[in-house]
């Protein structure tokens, strides 16, 4: 049996650390940015759409994000 160790610095690639790691940068995005259309935030921290509403999904069920509609477009921002 093989044991599989990590190194701290060199974090496995899965689903779930990509996710994660998309969460966090989201989350720093939004420090900076109140209120952002949804689509923007992809294009401007290039991800694709899946792991994009993933990540969301993570900081939503979180409760660390506000999502609003207007109209056709979803905005997110950090809950205060």
């Amino acid at each position: 049996m093989q044991i599989r160790t990590f190194s701290p610095y060199k974090m496995p690639n899965t689903m779930e650390t990509t996710i994660g790691l998309y969460a966090g940068k989201i989350w720093e995005y939004l420090t900076r940015h109140p209120k952002v259309d949804v689509m923007k935030l992809k294009f401007e921290l290039n991800i694709t759409s899946s792991v994009l509403f993933m990540a969301v999904g993570w900081l939503a069920r979180e409760d660390k994000i506000s999502l609003t509609q207007d109209k056709n477009t979803l905005f997110i921002g950090l809950k205060k």
